[in-house]
């Protein structure tokens, strides 16, 4: 097991073909269907394709960049977390994270975000950090705000809005 970084509950790590079905599983949530629908495996033969090409990104050091998030305690894999491209801006990553329904409102989401954004900032270079939520999902948009986020604007058109009910921009600079 590779593991990226931790915190003090959290080991976050390359993911394993083992953890396909989990990955599945928590995509399965509602809350997660609800907020990020695109996002979400069909069926557990798409989930391990994801989780080949996300090692195949680390292993490479390149971007995307996701990674699997477990539990220290028990070893269990709670959800994942990554960053990927801000086309044409090398210094600039989009962060995103993931938390299985039955860990939420645990501080699990906003342990991960402050660790991940500061091992982003060093390992890739990045300046600015960019976070953008579903507009409605008050949780993210809360997370995002505790960890140093700053609210910029709301963004409407974007191709990867499901709802089309606009974004909620974030970013924080190092």
């Amino acid at each position: 097991m590779e593991i990226m970084f931790e915190t003090e509950r959290l080991a976050v790590r390359k993911f394993m073909d083992e953890d396909a079905r989990q990955l599945y599983e928590n995509h399965l949530d509602d809350e997660v269907r609800k907020w990020f629908p695109n996002e979400c495996y069909a069926d557990l033969e798409e989930a391990r394709g994801a989780i080949r090409f996300y090692a195949d990104c680390v292993d490479n050091g390149h971007l995307p960049f996701v990674l699997g998030v477990e539990l220290k305690e028990t070893g269990e894999l709670i959800g994942d977390t990554g960053i990927s491209e801000v086309e044409g801006k090398p210094d600039e990553t989009e962060i995103g994270y993931c938390i299985g329904q039955q860990y939420r409102g645990k501080g699990y989401a906003s342990e991960l975000l402050d660790a991940i954004s500061g091992f982003v900032a060093s390992r890739f270079g990045v300046r600015t950090i960019w976070g953008r939520v579903v507009h409605g999902n008050g949780a993210s948009a809360k997370v995002l705000e505790k960890n140093g986020y700053t609210f910029v604007k709301e963004e409407f058109g974007a191709e990867d809005d499901p709802y089309g009910n606009g974004m909620l921009v974030y970013k924080k600079e190092f």
